[in-house]
């Protein structure tokens, strides 16, 4: 297979018990080059310990796992050469200078020490930090602190970014600062696999998700793809003028509309599947004698689709 054409990350059957539990349940799953992916999953669904695999700090129990090719346990130099790995909880030195830091993980990357100033600079100002490059550690906020955490994770220029929960604990502010970051690293050509609860912020950021519970695998694909196949029918709204009730009944009465009801002045029309079209609804209200002023498709959000899709069910 042609490099180029290799997939970022490729798990094939990946499993992990601890003892009588398994973790992670025969998980296939293909991340492709530039994707920036969400992984989304209840606490104890298995997501830190796929992403623990892949940055080489697990052994699966059976099953592979490769990275840009490298298999995860056979090949595990190359494969921490091509990621970077930002764990949910990391620890950093709240005593050192921001370049302190970053330069001491340089070093560790064993970059020469006249490409390091460059390099740390430079990810400083990726990630918005180069106005605290002399601050110290401990005095800056959390939001910072996560941005410092980015910043180390990239100063060897990784091609695969593990993000486990990046923005966890964040003001508003701070969640929306990173995910800008995260959108310009894809722009970058890196690919990005991220876990998050923040499941409203992943729907707009994300171009292909997975959805894990149990350590097992339910959906996996384009955003739009899991709300096509988790929507039990394709849902509009309707405005009329005036009493809702007629208009509810005329709906009602049409073969392809399943359930007709008000929901706050609005009526939502639930369709019989997702191939109907909609346009019959303005003819059929008006014919009605009903005064008809509005029409519009309902967005199944990533998080509706989440709860749907998922019990909540843990290890």
């Amino acid at each position: 297979m042609d490099a180029a054409q290799i997939p970022a990350v490729e798990t094939i059957g990946l499993t992990r018990r601890y003892g009588a539990m398994t973790a992670l349940d025969n998980l296939n799953l293909t991340i492709n080059r530039g994707d920036l992916f969400g992984f989304i999953g209840s606490n104890g669904a298995g997501k830190t310990t796929t992403l623990r695999i892949l940055a080489t700090f697990l052994a699966p129990s059976s099953g592979t796992a490769k990275v840009l090719g490298h298999d995860v346990v056979r090949d595990a130099d190359a494969v921490r050469h091509v990621i970077g790995y930002m764990p949910d909880f990391f620890g950093v030195y709240k005593d050192m200078e921001v370049t302190e830091y970053l330069d001491f993980f340089g070093a560790c990357y064993k970059i020469p020490t006249a490409q390091r100033e460059k390099t740390v600079n430079d990810v400083l100002e990726l990630v918005g930090l180069s106005e605290k490059r002399g601050a110290i550690i401990g005095a800056l906020s959390r939001g910072m602190q996560q941005r410092l955490g980015l910043a180390r994770v990239l100063i060897h220029d990784p091609k695969v970014l593990l993000l486990d929960e990046p923005a966890s604990g964040l003001d508003p502010r701070a969640r929306i600062e990173m995910m800008a970051i995260l959108e310009e690293l894809q722009r970058l050509g890196k690919t990005i696999i991220i876990s998050s609860h923040i499941l409203s912020e992943l729907q707009n950021l994300c171009n292909r998700v997975a959805i894990i519970e149990k350590g097992r695998l339910i959906y996996s694909g384009p955003v739009q793809g899991v709300r096509d196949q988790m929507s039990a029918g394709l849902v509009y709204w309707v405005t009329v003028k005036g009493e809702s009730a007629p208009a509810i009944e005329l709906l009602k009465a049409c073969p392809q509309i399943s359930e007709a009801v008000s929901v706050d002045g609005q009526i939502k029309v639930t369709f019989t599947n997702n191939d109907v079209d909609p346009s019959f609804l303005p003819e059929t209200l008006v014919r009605g004698g009903v005064k008809f002023t509005g029409l519009w498709e309902d967005e199944l959000g990533l998080e509706e689709v989440f709860l749907r899709v998922t019990r909540g069910e843990t290890q």
